[in-house]
């Protein structure tokens, strides 16, 4: 059992926070908005703090999993920030996608205080986070991925150290440069086909088990179908998500041209009053186009 505290309940950090303490460690929270904080603990039990610093002290790791870098510098700096509470020798593992500047910043500055430091995104959404089956994908030295692999593992399908610090912002931007493709994709062809008079269900279930099936396919089809978006990742993250990867795009030289397209889609879908939409809700900017046809 190890003495942990985890930043930030939101639709990610609750339900991992939950498994941490369903593990048998000694959990203390923190919460931008203290009522999150205490319907948590009166719900799941453990305890919970009025700062960072605060769920901090004493703890042998601090897991963050907040919404931006803003949030994250936050939350880790100042007077009230995690690392003020921390000792020499903890481990702070931040799963919020931020930049990989951001990132090498907060882990300088914790090596400075003698806390180690990983970056370890996650993916896998919300249904991910609920039953403990995300990906993790880790930036850090081997021996502080292995002091955290352990604990992290109470909510992970799967944890693997990707390189040094930032590698693990970097595979996340992989990953969400993949899903922009794919979403974009799926919603071109299930919109093709509903132009074209076909039973969407009726050629998922024939597709999916072929070279063209994804996750996106598999767990998105039916709600896109039914245009039902008040659910999942939300447009406005996505979209926070995308600037992070042409923002580093351009520091390496990297060409996202595909990339930036449905960054712009997304802007549409934003403009139609979808920001809290989940990403699948591509297809509702092609119908919306399509009706204007």
């Amino acid at each position: 059992m190890a003495k942990l505290a985890f930043l930030g309940l939101g639709v990610m950090g609750g339900p991992m926070a939950a498994h941490l303490l369903r593990a048998g460690h000694d959990v203390c929270v923190y919460n931008r908005t203290t009522a999150r904080a205490e319907s948590w603990v009166s719900a799941n039990g453990g305890r919970h703090a009025t700062t960072p610093r605060a769920a901090a002290e004493g703890a042998d790791m601090v897991m963050a999993c907040v919404g931006n870098d803003d949030d994250l510098r936050a939350v880790c700096l100042g007077e009230d920030g995690a690392f003020a509470g921390m000792a020499q020798g903890s481990l702070f593992v931040d799963h919020t996608t931020v930049s990989a500047q951001v990132t090498r910043e907060l882990h300088d500055v914790a090596a400075g205080r003698g806390i180690s430091f990983v970056d370890a995104p996650v993916s896998g959404g919300q249904a991910g986070a609920e039953n403990g089956a995300l990906s993790i994908m880790c930036g850090g030295t081997q021996a502080d991925f292995d002091r955290a692999a352990p604990v992290i593992g109470a909510y992970a399908r799967i944890a693997k150290r990707m390189g040094d610090s930032g590698a693990g912002q970097i595979a996340k931007m992989m990953n969400q440069i993949c899903i922009a493709g794919l979403v974009q994709g799926l919603s071109e062809a299930l919109h093709f086909g509903e132009k074209a008079g076909m039973d969407g269900r009726a050629v998922v279930e024939v597709i999916s088990q072929g070279a063209a099936g994804s996750w996106q396919m598999a767990n998105r089809h039916d709600t896109m179908l039914d245009g039902a978006f008040e659910h999942g990742f939300a447009v406005d993250w996505m979209r926070k998500d995308l600037r992070i990867c042409l923002d580093a795009a351009d520091e390496v030289g990297a060409s996202l041209p595909v990339t930036a397209l449905v960054d712009q889609f997304y802007k549409d879908v934003q403009a139609m009053g979808g920001g809290r939409w989940d990403t699948s809700s591509l297809i509702a900017r092609l119908r919306k186009l399509g009706d204007r046809a």
